[in-house]
């Protein structure tokens, strides 16, 4: 195990103009960490990217708006989006790439879906990414997943996706809606971890196979608002999710295990009342690493490439409410648990979504109206 350094939060220095160009920067860890940060284009709400084979990104915005974007950031807009329920914490969300996307151009969106009475449900839909000349769209698009039920409000869809490592799994993060039962409830799929084929169907060796029809398709249970999930170099899965009042998590994810919202929480309820701490229910699964006050993470990435190489198998996470990206360090801790802060780093935005691009440097996007692209590489390589 690394040994992790002294975390001082007094040292942490905000994104600042470097003297090597006006469109770069460098940003400090609080643990001594120096970053360059070059923006790259802006968005309007930028949700998620990922990266294509020949090293483009593929961009969501809330509101509807899927872009394909060069890395020196010129922007085509994608059409065939289905309609989305645009407001609150929804509207167009996660993309990822078919594991076979070299061969069958298949992608992968998830999006907040309209449904009858007000009511509202995360998606999760396939389509053939068509790119002609200077178009693209999307072609034949099937929606494969549902939340079940569509529910008022606009929160907690959480709707992020990874495929395992072998490629012949489909996971997504299903949030419970700020509902916070429905998390404990096996006849609804809300605060649930899903895991699905491919084509969406369900795999006969998931665990609740003995619950009912709908809980077959369950992975875990008991969670909140997920809005990271990523496998690590061993094939572990791990999830993070927004708590209440403080208790921010990350979970490593294990197949037929309950992770206890709203019966346990390391927070508190929003009107003050307490929530049993995690370790007065060992039946539950308890976090790897908790934090409050909280980050509000969202994005995840398990790290393996190069340009950063003392990061490689950690996690890092982008902060909303910390308004940073967190490196979390995997692996045995003093503590007894398996993830550990290492360093934090003030961007001074909310950082929405971060990953890994083809080269290894690690790209960030900022939340919001005007948010940007980020590309991040240690100072030092410049």
């Amino acid at each position: 195990m690394r040994i992790r350094p002294v975390v001082i939060a007094a040292l942490a220095v905000p994104l600042v103009a470097s003297n090597a160009s006006a469109q770069s920067a460098t940003v400090i860890g609080n643990a001594g960490t120096t970053l360059s940060v070059a923006p790259v284009t802006d968005f309007n709400e930028p949700w998620a990217m990922t990266f294509l084979p020949d090293g483009n990104l593929l961009v969501t915005e809330k509101s509807g708006n899927l872009l394909l974007v060069s890395q020196d950031g010129e922007k085509t807009k994608i059409s065939g989006v289905p309609n989305v329920a645009y407001g609150g914490q929804g509207g167009l969300g996660d993309i990822v790439l078919h594991p076979q996307f070299s061969e069958n151009d298949r992608v992968y969106i998830s999006f907040a879906e309209p449904g009858d009475g007000n009511t509202r449900g995360a998606a999760v839909a396939s389509a053939t990414l068509v790119r002609d000349g200077g178009s693209a769209s999307l072609e034949n698009l099937q929606v494969i997943w549902r939340q079940q039920p569509k529910v008022t409000g606009e929160g907690h869809y959480s709707h992020r996706l990874a495929f395992s490592p072998d490629g012949e799994h489909l996971f997504i993060t299903s949030g419970e809606r700020q509902k916070q039962t429905p998390a404990q409830d096996m006849e609804v799929n809300l605060g649930k971890i899903i895991r699905l084929d491919p084509d969406g169907s369900t795999p006969d060796d998931n665990p609740f196979q003995d619950q009912g029809e709908l809980a077959q398709t369950f992975w875990s249970v008991g969670h909140r608002n997920m809005l990271g999930i990523a496998f690590d170099g061993e094939g572990r899965l791990w999830a993070h999710e927004m708590g209440p009042r403080g208790g921010d998590e990350l979970n490593l994810i294990k197949p037929g295990e309950n992770y206890g919202w709203p019966v346990v929480s390391n927070g508190r309820n929003y009107n003050g009342s307490d929530i049993p701490d995690h370790p007065t229910r060992p039946e539950f699964e308890a976090p790897e690493a908790s934090w409050t006050p909280v980050i509000s993470p969202a994005g995840l990435v398990i790290y393996s490439g190069g340009v950063f190489p003392e990061w490689q198998g950690d996690a890092v996470i982008g902060g909303l409410s910390a308004r940073a990206i967190i490196h979390v360090e995997l692996g045995e801790q003093e503590d007894g648990t398996l993830a550990g802060e290492v360093e934090r780093f003030d961007m001074g935005a909310r950082i929405r979504e971060v990953e890994q691009g083809p080269d290894g440097a690690l790209w960030a996007l900022e939340d919001r109206a005007g948010g940007r692209l980020l590309k991040l590489t240690p100072a030092d390589a410049d």
